[in-house]
């Protein structure tokens, strides 16, 4: 798993900051509206970026841009996240990670060690509906581990949901809030049929409206405390 791509200065990626977003490429799930298609599969369509170039670039747009956002992809699968994480933090940049949760080994040494100050975490589906979300075999326990470490470890978290017509429901997101019950912050993501999206069929499918969202939105707050509507 390599760096793939850069976006220098991003103003939403990392809530509150302006950050600099990297994309690691390769991911273990195959979600059908994932908008970073070119970044699930390993590929040589895209270079890689050189890391010592990266780091020193960021070192020296530190006071203009704090903080990097680490996403993908799925970066938990590389084996040089925590060096390229303790090389950020020695710049005295904050770091955001985006994952999938999968890897719950890797996360919680991450943040035992205090290395991320933020986590966004995608929760795909309920837990019984996973595998048939996210398009392929998943832990769904290891996933569940990864919950329970950002409610406890993580300084800053949010749990975040692509809410996509045909996939779920409103019944679905309601079920999800009961098992998320007592986090501190859950999105709700509009989808986006921006091509190219993995499943090239959801490239025409319409969104929910947004009163929906709204409405969903509103009977979450039974069970999370923060709820926050994206796009």
């Amino acid at each position: 798993m390599q760096i793939k791509g850069v976006e220098w200065v991003s103003w939403v990626d990392y809530p509150g900051q302006i950050c600099t977003t990297v994309f690691y490429d390769g991911c273990n799930l195959r979600c059908p509206f994932c908008h970073n298609a070119l970044l699930v599969w390993e590929s040589t369509a895209l270079p890689p970026v050189d890391q010592a170039e990266l780091l020193k670039k960021l070192g020296e747009r530190r006071e203009l841009v704090p903080a990097v956002c680490i996403s993908g992809g799925e970066p938990t699968l590389s084996s040089g996240l925590p060096d390229l994480v303790m090389n950020l933090k020695s710049l005295g940049l904050k770091i955001k990670l985006d994952t999938n949760g999968t890897r719950p080994k890797l996360l919680k040494k991450l943040l035992a060690d205090g290395l991320l100050d933020y986590v966004a975490m995608d929760i795909k589906s309920p837990w019984d509906k996973y595998r048939q979300v996210v398009g392929t075999k998943v832990d769904v326990k290891a996933v569940q581990t990864s919950v329970k470490l950002l409610t406890t470890m993580a300084p800053a978290y949010e749990f975040r949901t692509t809410v996509v017509p045909g996939l779920l429901n409103e019944t679905d997101l309601l079920v999800m809030g009961q098992e998320l019950a007592g986090a501190s912050k859950y999105v709700l993501q509009q989808f986006r049929p921006v091509k190219p999206l993995l499943d090239p069929d959801l490239e025409q499918q319409q969104p929910f409206p947004k009163e929906f969202l709204q409405a969903v939105a509103a009977k979450l707050h039974n069970y999370v405390a923060e709820i926050e509507i994206r796009g």
